[in-house]
């Protein structure tokens, strides 16, 4: 399942997102919805759209900005790709243990 906001919501990501068997969570821009309803029943129904799978989104951006607090994942200095997971855990370990 991917979760993204409405810039990522256009024919090609939903057709490419289908073609490999992902199940899209995208809601649709206003302009879109606009031209559809233009356009009448030959258009077709609008995308599907799950509004509590979409309400995770929130939880996993909060999570990845409270992680790029720390300046070096941020800027990601370190040189390797292991260093750098260890930074990642050990960020993440500290808002648990603020407790």
């Amino acid at each position: 399942m991917v979760l993204a906001d409405r810039a990522y919501s256009s024919c090609e990501i939903r057709d490419h997102l289908r073609r490999r068997g992902i199940r899209a969570v995208i809601p649709e821009r206003a302009d879109q919805r606009a031209n559809r309803t233009r356009r009448g029943q030959a258009d077709g129904r609008p995308p599907a759209f799950e509004r509590e799978a979409y309400n995770q989104r929130n939880t996993v951006e909060r999570c990845i900005n409270r992680l790029k607090q720390w300046r070096g994942i941020a800027t990601r200095y370190e040189k390797t790709a292991t260093i750098y997971l260890a930074g990642l855990h050990v960020a993440g370990i500290f808002p648990w243990s603020a407790r």
